[in-house]
């Protein structure tokens, strides 16, 4: 599994290395043609409900001397991912970028350069970064609950963990790569997974004890969340049916972690399948939460108002239930926190609310 998923990737780099090579050999100005990456070329499958690549081409050429930078910096990481692979090594992001420092000409000026070519060889090849051995600065997230998974340490080693019983308050942490060769879900004994935005909310479920209440598994998402995190979501839904909430705060920017979660992000909209679970629910705060519980709330900003009117545009959020919460919340001109629900007590959030709002899905 681990040596195939490798060997796609090499052979996936090394095919666009000879294309480039057997261009200059005929005499050509070599090009490399890369999926348009902009919003313009995204779509929402229906079918599939996550956000979708389009069939929209760029070509990246040696014509002029940007490009041809650009093609000299893409075979330098290609050889760096191979390299690695070879020597069963990983980087950061971030020591790639500096990396490109030792290749002359070909270094990049700034970070979001090399970590945007590394997506683009994402979307060419159709592998994910960490089958180049590429990983963020950060891990995923912490979880919380009755599942035990196997998981290989860095000697090779397989070990089982009890994401309840064999961790402390902080949880199990998620690795940057949760593919099946270094995480398997060897039991899972929960009910829901309930993916909670801040690390404030998610330790007050923990230490009221909701984990156990609503044999849940509570996953920290860390605010936007990482790949990692939505993988390990994703994996645990289809593998063990589990289904999936995300608790949020109630605003514009919350909202889009929702549909991160759920539908996939314009930005990876390349490996959405693998990313996103359609079938989540919503558990967050609303603007009707904000009049039905009198939830102590700011004022929206421009930006605020701005990211709403945008989201009644977008896809991701056309159904009547979102229409109709975005348009009041552009009404009341409000927006609350999920601590805000602290107003009632510390034990409200897992005595009433969550009860609540999950029992009327039919999730507890």
């Amino acid at each position: 599994m681990t040596e195939a998923r490798f060997k796609k990737a090499v052979d996936q780099l090394e095919g666009i290395a000879e294309d480039m090579y057997d261009q200059m050999d005929k005499g050509k100005i070599p090009n490399m043609k890369i999926p348009v990456r902009s919003k313009s070329n995204i779509k929402f499958s229906r079918k599939h409900h996550v956000w979708k690549m389009g069939k929209s081409m760029g070509v990246r050429s040696a014509k002029k001397l940007d490009g041809a930078y650009m093609l000299l910096r893409t075979l330098h990481m290609m050889e760096f991912i191979e390299d690695m692979i070879k020597n069963r090594r990983s980087s950061t992001l971030r020591e790639m970028y500096y990396i490109s420092e030792g290749w002359e000409n070909a270094k990049f000026s700034a970070q979001n350069e090399s970590d945007k070519l590394a997506e683009d060889l994402e979307a060419v090849t159709g592998c994910m970064r960490e089958d180049f051995k590429l990983r963020p600065e950060e891990d995923g997230a912490r979880v919380i609950g009755n599942i035990t998974i196997e998981e290989v340490n860095r000697k090779g080693e397989k070990k089982k963990i009890n994401c309840r019983d064999d961790v402390g308050d902080s949880g199990y942490g998620i690795p940057y790569n949760i593919e099946k060769d270094k995480i398997k879900f060897k039991s899972v004994d929960v009910d829901l997974i309930i993916a909670i935005e801040t690390g404030g909310m998610f330790d007050r479920l923990v230490e009221n004890g909701f984990d156990e209440r609503a044999n849940a598994l509570l996953v920290h998402l860390k605010g936007q969340p990482a790949r990692s995190t939505r993988r390990f979501i994703k994996r645990l839904n289809e593998e063990s049916n589990v289904p999936v909430a995300v608790f949020t705060d109630g605003d514009p920017w919350s909202f889009r972690i929702f549909a991160s979660v759920a539908y996939g992000a314009i930005k990876t909209a390349y490996i959405s399948e693998y990313l996103a679970t359609p079938t989540t629910e919503y558990v967050g705060i609303t603007a009707s939460d904000i009049l039905n519980y009198e939830l102590p709330t700011d004022k929206l900003t421009e930006q605020d108002k701005n990211a709403l009117k945008a989201e009644l545009s977008d896809p991701r959020f056309k159904n009547q239930f979102w229409k109709s919460e975005i348009e009041l919340m552009l009404e009341i001109n409000k927006k609350a926190e999920q601590q805000a629900l602290a107003k009632y007590g510390l034990d409200f959030v897992t005595d009433t609310y969550l009860p609540e709002k999950l029992g009327e899905m039919g999730l507890m």
